[in-house]
């Protein structure tokens, strides 16, 4: 797989292991992830401030790492995070876009040809597409776009798309070969043994 493919790890401790989430944060971060996306949506304003504090300090150290707040705007301001995640309930990205200074990354969340569309005109840095594949948290919306959305979402887009939703490291090639700039997933990174030893995986490195 190619060195330039985009990793974005996105959080729910509700589904670790008998783990934190700060170790698998760090973990993520010194394994050389493109991308954190810390979304835990039940933490009050200042339990998600410090967490994205943590998490700026180790990313900042390490110089590569660019972690992203989950629809609070506020907080990613207020802790420095590179960016703020939206999704389809979140305030409009257009809206979000002037209200920032053009160096702040903007992330939407879409779900099809038209939300990549719109995200796009409105500023967008990148898209999570999905879901691609099936997978058990998205089931009560509806089947996967699959392959095919992807492909036309990636033909017609001039910003990174990356493939969110039942990805599995057997998967990430056919992603790639269908346009994603990179993938993005919650339980890719959290249930693997070692986020090292994935990330040299997904990347073609062989220790």
């Amino acid at each position: 797989m190619p060195a330039h493919l985009q990793l974005y790890y996105v959080t729910d401790r509700s589904q670790l292991k008998g783990r934190s989430l700060e170790s698998c944060i760090s973990a993520a971060i010194d394994a050389g992830v493109d991308w954190v996306q810390i979304r835990e949506k039940d933490l009050s304003a200042r339990q998600l401030l410090v967490l994205t504090q943590d998490a700026m300090k180790q990313a900042t150290a390490h110089g590569k790492t660019r972690v992203m707040v989950n629809d609070r705007l506020d907080v990613a301001l207020a802790a420095g995070a590179h960016g703020v995640h939206l999704g389809t309930r979140s305030m409009p990205a257009d809206l979000v876009r002037s209200l920032t200074p053009a160096e702040f990354l903007l992330g939407v969340s879409c779900h099809s040809l038209e939300e990549a569309k719109s995200a796009q005109a409105a500023g967008a840095n990148y898209i999570l597409l999905g879901p691609i594949f099936e997978t058990p948290s998205k089931l009560p919306f509806g089947p996967p776009l699959g392959l095919s959305i992807l492909r036309k979402v990636t033909q017609e887009s001039s910003i990174p798309v990356l493939a969110l939703g039942g990805i599995t490291p057997d998967r990430v090639s056919q992603c790639l070969e269908n346009g994603a700039a990179g993938i993005g997933g919650i339980r890719i990174f959290q249930d693997c043994d070692s986020m090292e030893g994935l990330v040299g995986k997904l990347r073609g490195r062989r220790k």
